[in-house]
């Protein structure tokens, strides 16, 4: 039996990196990679690109670990070369490590849409229960997963979910707080993992889906007053920082 073709180098690539690179991928621990899911989430959430480096104390705190255990994490995550790390600066991913951090995000919100939709769970606190499930299982039980909550292209938060080959559409929403009063718009997304702020963002009806008509915005960052069908709601700016949106289309 012929032996498997391997990929040709290029000028910038030996013959033998494909090989180097899989076992590195190979070698990344179900923790590794919570790392770089958490690392990509905390540049999307600041609305920073993923070229910017975040601070590794916000990795810390994200993750609700040491600094310590953060910096040998991170060390080691360097060395495979999913990270690059600068003093005083932080860490940004490498496009190895978003690869790998759009695989870890594209588990965690399927995950998130099956506890949801196939297990009728409360969507303001799965966050935890999702990780740890994306984490553990392998690509058959997440293809099944997906394939029985219907094919997903959002998380219950609304965020995107990567598709299979790593690919996310771009986001066209805005927060809230940018919004002019006489707007109508749609929620399309929470950006927040806290279980009281969701569990209060939904008892206000701001869910992903729902229709917001925006009466007045006090000003210098004061409280906004909305209209939901016929009721009214009064939010203040770090609210409407979390939940975005998109304006109606005439």
């Amino acid at each position: 039996e012929d032996a498997p073709v391997r990929p040709a180098g290029t000028p910038h690539q030996p013959p033998g990196a494909w090989l180097v690179k899989r076992l590195m991928t190979d070698e990344l621990s179900s923790k590794m990679r919570a790392y770089l899911g958490e690392i990509y989430q905390l540049a999307d959430d600041s609305a920073a690109s993923n070229d910017e480096y975040i601070n590794t104390s916000a990795v810390a705190d994200r993750l609700n670990v040491s600094a310590p255990a953060v910096n040998r994490m991170i060390n080691r995550l360097k060395e495979l070369g999913m990270l690059q790390h600068e003093p005083y600066q932080g860490v940004k991913l490498t496009e190895d490590g978003k690869r790998e951090a759009l695989k870890q995000v594209r588990g965690q919100r399927i995950a998130e849409t099956f506890l949801v939709k196939v297990m009728g769970l409360n969507w303001e606190d799965i966050h935890e229960d999702a990780q740890m499930i994306s984490s553990a299982i392998g690509d058959t039980i997440l293809n099944r997963m997906d394939e029985m909550a219907g094919h997903p292209t959002e998380s219950p938060h609304g965020e995107p979910i990567p598709s299979a080959d790593g690919s996310l559409p771009v986001a066209d929403d805005v927060p809230l707080y940018s919004a002019e009063a006489g707007a109508h718009v749609t929620v399309t997304r929470l950006r927040t993992r806290e279980t009281d702020r969701l569990n209060y963002i939904s008892a206000l009806g701001l869910t992903p889906g729902a229709t917001v008509e925006v009466l007045h915005i006090a000003p210098f960052d004061g409280p906004m007053q909305l209209k939901l069908g016929d009721e009214y709601r009064i939010i203040g700016h770090n609210l409407a920082e979390i939940i975005y949106v998109r304006p109606l289309s005439n």
